[in-house]
């Protein structure tokens, strides 16, 4: 089945924006989870900081990277499949993340500082991914001509 390479940035974009979507409701679920442990921690709202300053970090100098690259990728496409919007090797690290992400969350259920660290990494990402998804706008990688 053939699609357009516009087609596959959509789909690209629209992975990273539901991944940092899902991501950032749940980073905040575990957040609020160690909240009410401890309502009285400053580690709490310091966890929300560290997540976001690492995301906007993350996003500008690594993700926004990766996503310029994609996106030229799937322009030099001559013949885009679906299963074309990422690297084969970034669908398999995908496959393996989100497993270990949910093992990750449920092993800190209960646990003050594992839902911090979870939820403050699940936030960075989050973070990540919605600033690095700039980049398809910058590169108007949504016009029909752009892609």
């Amino acid at each position: 089945m053939k699609v357009s390479r516009f087609s596959l940035v959509i789909i690209s974009a629209l992975v990273w924006y539901i991944g940092g979507t899902i991501l950032l409701i749940k980073g905040g679920s575990l957040i609020k989870s160690a909240h009410s442990l401890n309502s009285q921690s400053i580690w709490t709202f310091t966890a929300v900081f560290i997540g976001l300053l690492a995301g906007l970090i993350k996003g500008r100098y690594l993700f926004s990277r990766s996503c310029k690259k994609n996106i030229s990728r799937i322009r030099a496409l001559t013949d885009p499949r679906p299963w074309q919007c990422f690297r084969a090797g970034f669908l398999v690290f995908l496959a393996i993340i989100m497993p270990i992400s949910a093992l990750m969350s449920k092993t800190a259920a209960g646990n003050f500082t594992l839902l911090l660290m979870v939820g403050t990494l699940d936030l960075s990402i989050a973070f990540a991914l919605l600033i690095s998804s700039l980049v398809f706008w910058r590169l108007k990688a949504f016009s029909a001509s752009g892609a």
